[in-house]
């Protein structure tokens, strides 16, 4: 996922890089379980597991009609991938915004590379999946190898270190970005198979109600849960997506302060000059309205200067990075390996997601980084090397958690499914072990 704002210091970059780190060796450990418990004795269990309907139900007791009898239920499969997974994508909203307006992807000079690197790192691989599944009943996957798991391919560059330039880390970062919301807009547009307009027009009046609470400064928090509760319905009930929702509800959320910086530091230090000349205690303001009323300006204040989408992001990204796909990961990777399961699809579903994924990011992510460098729409970030950029292309190709999400999306029968899945977890392990060998080569030796 995203990477720290523009201007973030070496500690916040820090904090988020080891972040992503232990979520990748989290991710790891619960693929592995996922698919040990799926290829032994008590796989039938896991698929029970999977499939077990969680929900409500609501009506008199005894009714059988369908009039009468109400009820809300999924697997906890689609729970994880319908429910969790939108607010996974709505921190992945609030990163695109953030480096949008703010970060590495706020003008042409910072995003030119990036970008570009992404774009050929999508188009590429969905070109060569293509190529090998044309006309076939396995095209409709196209879209799986286009993605790269941000988690996993920075969790293999921190393996080597301080040796790894922070310009390197934030240009993986900025790309694995841009994937995101190309991912974003092919599930929008490309795995939507029908739409209900009037479920939509819900959700858009709902998503309305966010804009101008937003607008008014409401500060109730439950308000806004409550809307992005019914947008998230409305959505489910359309047939798009839910994961959209989360990426809509997050573009509308603030990434900038509200108040001037120079306004909020002036009110700041007026009220607590105030507050300083009084006779100011623990409890003194519980009889002194004015200190009470300095307090609450001071607080709100401090509210207005932290942007909203930054404190979200903040508060919501060790849940999605050590709950929610851990869990996906979990209930998602379990891919029986057996000729059976795998026999009913043709073996160019899996190969066009390997080659995709392997070869594919590879040159895309290096052919469109020489465009952009060539045509002088960007320049190489300081310290990086051309052998280290084919590192990282290798790196882009760990494609995991997005390519396992759209594989779910792309296929519903269960052969197809599987044999992509397996194709995701070989090709992400090769991509990332060759990734390993071309860094091992080609950054600078540690510094004794």
């Amino acid at each position: 996922m995203g990477s720290p704002a523009s201007g973030s210091s070496p500690n916040t970059f820090q904090r988020f890089f080891q972040s992503e780190v232990s979520g990748s060796i989290l991710l790891l450990a619960c693929s592995a379980i996922a698919l040990i418990w799926a290829n032994s004795p008590w796989a039938e269990s896991y698929h029970h597991v999977l499939h077990e309907h969680i929900g409500l139900d609501w009506g008199p007791e005894g009714a059988t009609s369908f009039a009468d009898v109400h009820n809300f239920r999924m697997s906890l499969h689609h729970w994880v991938n319908d429910g969790l997974m939108a607010i996974f994508f709505f921190v992945v909203g609030l990163e695109i915004k953030r480096e949008l307006l703010v970060g590495e992807l706020s003008s042409l000079k910072k995003s030119a590379l990036p970008v570009g690197a992404a774009l050929g790192g999508m188009l590429v691989p969905a070109l060569l999946f293509t190529f090998l599944n044309f006309g076939g009943p396995g095209m409709r996957g196209w879209g799986i190898p286009m993605a790269t798991d941000i988690a996993f391919a920075l969790g293999a560059l921190s393996l080597f270190g301080s040796r790894v330039p922070v310009s390197l880390k934030v240009f993986l970062t900025a790309l694995a970005i841009v994937d995101d919301l190309g991912a974003v807009v092919v599930i929008a547009i490309f795995y939507t198979d029908t739409i209900s307009i009037m479920a939509l027009a819900v959700a858009a009046a709902f998503l309305s109600g966010i804009f101008v609470a937003n607008r008014m400064n409401v500060r109730h928090t439950g308000i806004y849960l409550l809307l992005a509760v019914a947008v998230w319905v409305a959505v489910l009930a359309s047939g798009v997506h839910t994961t959209i929702a989360g990426t809509l509800i997050a573009l509308l959320v603030p990434v900038r302060a509200k108040i001037d910086p120079r306004e909020y530091l002036k009110l700041c230090r007026g009220k607590l000059d105030e507050l300083e000349a009084a006779e100011f205690t623990r409890d003194s303001m519980i009889g002194d309205q004015k200190q009470l009323e300095d307090l609450s300006d001071i607080y709100v204040a401090s509210e207005d200067m932290i942007p909203a989408g930054i404190n979200l992001e903040h508060r919501l990204h060790p849940i999605t990075t050590f709950i929610i796909l851990p869990l996906f990961a979990l209930l998602n990777a379990g891919v029986p390996i057996d000729i059976e399961s795998l026999s009913g699809a043709p073996i160019t579903v899996g190969l066009g997601v390997m080659l995709g994924l392997i070869v594919g990011k590879q040159i895309g992510v290096m052919l469109f980084s020489w465009l952009a460098i060539r045509s002088g729409l960007a320049a190489m970030p300081a310290g990086v090397t051309w052998g280290q950029l084919w590192g990282i292309s290798c790196l882009a190709g760990v494609g995991f958690t997005m390519s396992l999400f759209v594989s779910g999306l792309a296929f519903t029968d269960q052969a197809f499914d599987s044999q992509s899945k397996l194709g995701v977890l070989t090709a992400s392990a090769i991509s990332g072990v060759l990734g390993y060998i071309v860094l091992q080569k080609k950054l600078a030796p540690a510094v004794e």
